[in-house]
């Protein structure tokens, strides 16, 4: 072999080897590199499941709140909880890594891999990549739906044109001729909890919010479909919208236990009732507006003074076991309201009292206790004439009565689950109900003849106009 075949093998040999052992090291070099860890994709997914419920701002534990960047960096009444660079040195870490951890409380402690990811993700610099909250107001920004939502509020407008129906980050408003969609009203609340009428009919008012994030109140014009206000309020989703006769004032139950009263010319908070001991689900102003009602699953119906936010009275003797109430609505003629919830018994009230207190706590003000129904009642509803009252319940029916003598008049298939919402025509001929399963069903209020059954929302092409929501057991 001469010498320049030899040089031609060393070559070959050495580039060979080169590729076999320095191969790896190209690849980790490719390949091997992680990624920064995402605050937005993985560090908040982790707070929001095993921490929200502890360190909100609704009740925060030890001052700390992680429902944001700002906030978890803020830290609580211990200190700074993440400093950037020192994982170390952070409070959360301590918090995440104890023997046994203090965080989260009464669950699961965090899995090996998402404490390391923690550490992490501040060794790295704790960035904040959330992104900026767009605003989803606008008619272009319409939801999309492969399954129906649960329906929980509708409203009929007060001349019975249009059925609003609840969806996603919006409400959807059909024309009760044909029962198409004749306009889509998008908001930021993802859930949508109430939907009423100011008495003129001028202004339609929708309630709801977003989990752990905020209460909102919309007010949109009913002619022009176009948003009036756009008032928030707490750090979760607000139930038991109202509106104030002279439609001044809209009133609201809170998951922090509260009421509160919000003027809407200058959105200012003109009262926080703090009496309930739990969450409140609803409210109903007076006749002349100078108080209001409200309901909670604490049992009580409480009235209270609008101008002076004072507590006057408990509407009903709450220490009789009654169970938690759901909703309430005020009879449309007089300063009366109905009650219902988890005894599933209807009950009609005075709102103010006429006989004094006894001893033993008498339900004076009690006007009529109806039928039981066949679950817990989570909807109820007054015709226009205040003649009848319909309620909803987790039986899947509705039931329609007289308020005078408590007589049946009919029973409906209102959900093939549960019902949420129920609502009269104000020529009280027609009722409509949703819930559960994402579908309206229209009745006629007298013959109770089923008129109409379609979809809360449009489905996408590539689901049916069957499909409904796969819950084990409940479909």
């Amino acid at each position: 072999m001469n010498s320049s075949e030899i040089r031609v093998q060393f070559l070959l040999t050495t580039c060979l080897l080169l590729f076999v052992f320095g191969s790896p090291f190209v690849f980790a070099d490719n390949h091997g590199k992680q990624e920064p860890v995402s605050f937005h994709k993985q560090i908040f997914p982790i707070l929001k499941r095993s921490c929200q419920g502890c360190h909100h701002p609704g009740d925060p534990n030890a001052d700390l709140i992680v429902t944001t960047y700002e906030e978890l960096k803020r830290g609580g009444m211990a200190g700074e909880a993440i400093i950037p660079g020192k994982p170390d040195d952070s409070l959360i870490i301590e918090l995440i890594t104890g023997d046994p951890p203090a965080m989260p409380q009464n669950q699961e402690p965090l899995s090996a891999e998402e404490v390391a990811l923690f550490k992490r993700w501040i060794l790295e610099g704790a960035k904040d990549d959330t992104p900026e909250e767009v605003d989803n107001i606008g008619e272009a920004n319409y939801p999309s739906y492969t399954v129906p939502p649960v329906v929980s509020a509708m409203a009929y407008s007060t001349d019975g044109n249009t059925l609003v129906v609840s969806g996603v980050s919006e409400v959807l408003l059909y024309d009760t001729k044909n029962y198409e969609v004749k306009a889509r009203l998008v908001g930021n609340a993802r859930r949508i909890q109430s939907i009423v009428y100011t008495l003129d009919g001028k202004t339609i008012g929708v309630a709801g919010g977003s989990p752990a994030q905020f209460g909102e109140v919309q007010l949109w014009n009913a002619e022009t479909n176009k948003l009036i206000k756009n008032i928030r309020s707490t750090f979760d989703t607000i139930y038991g919208l109202s509106i104030s006769p002279d439609a001044s004032k809209v009133a609201f139950g809170c998951s922090d236990n509260t009421v509160r009263v919000i003027t809407v010319a200058d959105e200012e908070e003109i009262v926080k009732f703090d009496n309930h001991s739990d969450w409140v689900f609803g409210t109903v102003f007076s006749k002349d507006g100078s108080h209001f009602v409200s309901c909670s699953r604490d049992t009580a119906l409480k009235l209270v003074e609008v101008d002076t936010g004072s507590f006057v009275d408990d509407v009903n003797s709450s220490n009789k076991g009654y169970g938690e109430i759901n909703a309430i609505a005020r009879h449309p003629n007089a300063d009366q309201v109905m009650s219902v919830g988890e005894d599933r018994v209807p009950r009609l009230y005075k709102m103010f009292r006429e006989t004094r207190r006894d001893v033993g706590n008498t339900d004076f003000n009690l006007i009529k206790a109806y039928e039981p129904q066949g679950g817990s009642i989570d909807a109820v509803a007054f015709s226009a004439d205040g003649s009848k009252f319909a309620t909803g319940s987790s039986a899947g029916e509705v039931r329609i009565y007289n308020v005078a003598d408590g007589k049946k008049l009919l029973t409906l298939p209102g959900d093939t689950v549960s019902v949420f919402a129920v609502t009269f025509h104000p020529d009280g001929n027609q009722i409509a109900a949703g819930g559960f399963d994402g579908k309206v069903r229209v009745f006629d209020a007298i013959s109770g003849e089923q008129l109409n059954t379609f979809m809360s929302v449009p489905i996408e092409t590539t689901a049916s106009m069957e499909i409904t929501l796969a819950v084990s057991g409940m479909t």
